[in-house]
């Protein structure tokens, strides 16, 4: 494929809070996950150093907390001061002890170096609640939350900026769901509320891609709002645990970014699309599984419900069609960056996330070092590119329908503090390399490949064993039409520097 491009040619600006990630109250994410104070791997907080260091690495921007499905009946003051209330979680159906509340989700953006995002209980919580929780966060010293944050122990305000509105509150899964009317009128008393405690907040609210509930939520909260949220899994195994297949998820990659272009068109019809941006703030290729919880019929027993969260660990199925898929999404959210200033990769440890932990170490799974490569080697200033010659696969997706997918996904970039350009190639042929020309006016300097690949499609990392990772090569002065080889199930980053 010949691709052609020139670095004075700019789609926009990529924001770094597109690289985010989640993390809830979920299974062993939390406690078992990044926080651990029995763990000596931990610090004199309690949290896990090796998880902290591998979080920083990948230079995590924005973190979204505590849900997810867990807030919607989550009290946050329950789980701040030296009187934690330990309480039974009605979303998950375990006990959560509180030991992990704001102050500790705090520490953990600090640790890390990421703003917090903070997303409010807007299931069986009212506006007065999430008002006052920006309170303690936020107020200096006015009020008795402000004051009881500085009695335990942080006299300085937490500064948090980004504020949800609730999580998925259009599901019949959700507690304290809503229809279209209520939850606008909702979201509408409670971003009034909270602009009143801290006019500098930037606020989102959930939604999804429905005419009907945009329109009552928009007309009654847009002036209100900065942010509208959006959740997708593809691969919808929260039931059945039953994984896509390699080729199934390519079939996922086809108009992977049908949600923005939905909600960009709904944006603009509405004359928002300048002052209200997409945050798609829980993502992932697969959804969690978790059967017997979120459905009408409850399991009784815990092998039933609870027991079966520990096969979101086999790290055996983490394999290069996660990584693959992950790159495309990331190159589609790039491509948007107009219009998407946030997105946050469901979850960040355990679960489906990237990190897994154990209690010697943890494993970084083949979803990591894509946002390694990304966050590391790409640029923030996104290029406009067109190709001739694109390659095409026939794919086969779960519904046994055939699909000609292209089976390169490409995405150029720059930096706006040095010179140079690079490139994004995901190679989805599972099985043949492919040819990658490239016509960059503009572009001189050495080339340098980064290639994350594994021996075979199923290819993943586990505890000692590792399969997936990055590989590096100099291929020396870059010419027009340099031709650059791409192998097959791989996500490629070309530096011109």
């Amino acid at each position: 494929m010949l691709l052609h491009g020139n670095i004075k040619h700019i789609i926009g600006h990529r924001s770094p809070l597109i690289y985010g990630h989640f993390i809830e109250h979920f299974h062993r994410q939390i406690y078992g996950g990044i926080y651990d104070p029995n763990s000596p791997l931990s610090d004199e907080d309690g949290f896990r150093t090796d998880v902290i260091d591998a979080l920083k690495k990948i230079k995590i921007p924005i973190l979204r907390w505590p849900g997810g499905c867990f807030v919607s009946s989550y009290h946050w003051k329950d789980a701040v001061g030296s009187k934690r209330m330990p309480f039974f979680d009605k979303a998950w159906r375990v006990e959560d002890p509180s030991t992990f509340g704001t102050d500790e989700y705090i520490m953990l953006c600090r640790k890390i170096n990421c703003e917090p995002y903070i997303c409010t209980n807007a299931g069986t919580g009212t506006a007065e609640e999430m008002s006052d929780w920006v309170e303690y966060c936020n107020l200096e010293t006015e009020g008795k939350y402000a004051k009881w944050r500085i009695e335990n122990g942080f006299p300085s305000p937490h500064k948090v900026k980004y504020w949800s509105i609730g999580n998925e509150n259009y599901g019949f899964w959700e507690i304290g769901a809503k229809d279209s009317k209520e939850w606008s009128r909702l979201v509408k008393e409670s971003v009034k509320m909270i602009k009143h405690v801290d006019p500098l907040t930037q606020l989102s609210a959930a939604a999804l891609t429905d005419l009907d509930w945009n329109i009552h939520l928009l007309t009654e909260a847009g002036d209100f709002l900065d942010w509208i949220s959006i959740h997708q899994y593809w691969d919808p195994i929260n039931q059945t645990n039953d994984y896509a297949d390699y080729e199934q998820t390519m079939a996922y990659t086809h108009r992977i970014g049908h949600s923005i272009e939905k909600m960009r068109g709904l944006l603009t019809a509405m004359n928002l699309e300048k002052k209200i941006k997409i945050a798609f703030d829980e993502w992932n290729l697969r959804g969690w599984y978790h059967p017997n919880v979120h459905t009408i019929q409850q399991g009784i027993t815990k092998e039933e419900y609870l027991y079966p969260r520990d096969k979101n660990d086999d790290n055996t199925k983490y394999t290069m069609a996660d990584a693959i898929f992950t790159a495309c999404f990331l190159n589609e959210l790039n491509r948007n960056c107009d219009i998407v200033g946030m997105a946050n990769y469901a979850p960040a440890v355990n679960t489906r996330g990237c990190i897994f932990t154990y209690p010697e170490g943890i494993v970084l799974r083949s979803t990591y070092h894509v946002f390694d490569l990304y966050v590391n080697y790409m640029g923030d200033i996104v290029l406009n590119t067109w190709s001739e010659n694109m390659p095409f696969i026939t794919v086969q997706n779960k519904a046994k329908e055939n699909l000609d997918i292209s089976a390169l996904d490409i995405l150029v970039s720059k930096w706006s503090d040095k010179p140079g350009i690079a490139v994004a190639a995901v190679n989805k042929n599972p099985l043949n390399f492919q040819s990658l020309q490239l016509d960059i006016a503009g572009a001189k300097g050495n080339v340098k490949h980064f290639c994350l690949m594994g021996e075979s499609t199923e290819s993943y990392n586990d505890i000692n064993h590792e399969e997936v990772k990055i590989q590096k090569k100099d291929l020396g002065s870059f010419s027009d039409n340099r031709e650059i080889i791409l192998p097959p199930h791989s996500i490629n980053i070309i530096q011109i520097l």
